[in-house]
């Protein structure tokens, strides 16, 4: 579903496909042809298929058809799909985030309806700025799904296992000499709970990081909804937004790292 959703997302509206494949175009087409057939008259066989071929020339073009008919289909499909993105990530993150997304969606809500009483601000200008909230919103059920995992995966440390192993490890490096193979096990075990602890706080850390991004998207929605009456020009607005997405993407980056360092470690652990 996701990547269907961002196939669509992200591509031109099909108008080929949307003059083609309508019940309105089908029906007339498949009707001329089966009565030709039916009828025997090859007449009416050419006279639908040059119509069809005339229709597949220019429909996709016109203006009005895009204007009264294909863009408008197309961005109910956008709409429904974004929606079924998003509730796809719903379901990922803890009910605590969320409800903090619907909350973050109403105050999206509020903000387009500030801006767009706001007449120093140009409507035709100013969606392309609003759709970065809509964005921004998307950022911040992703930075919740990160949370959620890493907080999950953070679950999976057992602190008192891990202690009992170093101190047992602990005591066989320094009982045994060096070059005893008991030793040298030893303190490869050692090593690698040394790097199971950094792991940990590499984790903790990213969780707080992530988190306090999360906050500052709320944050900044609250304040936008402050500012939106005295701001001047969409330009205002886009730049707020375009700074916290930059902020946004940076903390997506270190989250993608540290994921992709735990799928390495994971594989060689089952090795």
């Amino acid at each position: 579903m996701i990547s269907h959703t961002k196939r669509l997302l992200d591509r031109e509206p099909p108008y080929m496909r949307y003059a083609f494949l309508n019940p309105y175009n089908l029906s007339l087409f498949a009707g001329g042809v089966a009565a030709g057939l039916l009828t025997g008259h090859t007449w009416l066989l050419v006279v639908t298929c040059a119509a069809e071929a005339l229709w597949m020339i220019f429909a996709p073009d016109s203006k009005v058809l895009r204007a009264v008919w294909f863009d408008p289909a197309f961005e109910r499909a956008r709409a429904l799909d974004k929606r079924d993105a998003r509730e796809t990530k719903l379901a990922q993150v803890a009910p605590d985030d969320r409800a903090r997304i619907m909350r973050l969606a109403d105050q999206k809500a509020r903000i387009e309806h500030l801006a767009n009483d706001n007449p120093s601000l140009a409507v035709d200008l100013l969606g392309s700025e609003l759709a970065k909230l809509d964005a921004l919103l998307d950022d911040f059920a992703d930075l919740a799904i990160a949370a959620f995992r890493a907080e999950q995966h953070g679950q999976t440390f057992d602190f008192e296992a891990m202690r009992r192993s170093w101190h047992m490890h602990d005591s066989q490096a320094k009982s045994f000499p060096v070059g005893d193979p008991r030793r040298e096990v030893a303190e490869k075990n050692l090593a690698v709970l040394r790097q199971r602890r950094g792991r940990y706080d590499d984790l903790a850390r990213q969780i707080q990081v992530t988190r306090g991004q999360m906050e500052l998207i709320e944050q900044t929605f609250r304040l936008l909804a402050d500012e939106i009456i005295t701001i001047a020009s969409p330009s205002e607005l886009g730049i707020r937004i375009d700074e916290l997405r930059v902020a946004v993407e940076a903390v997506r980056e270190t989250t993608n790292e540290w994921e992709e360092i735990e799928e390495v470690e994971e594989h060689e652990r089952h090795r």
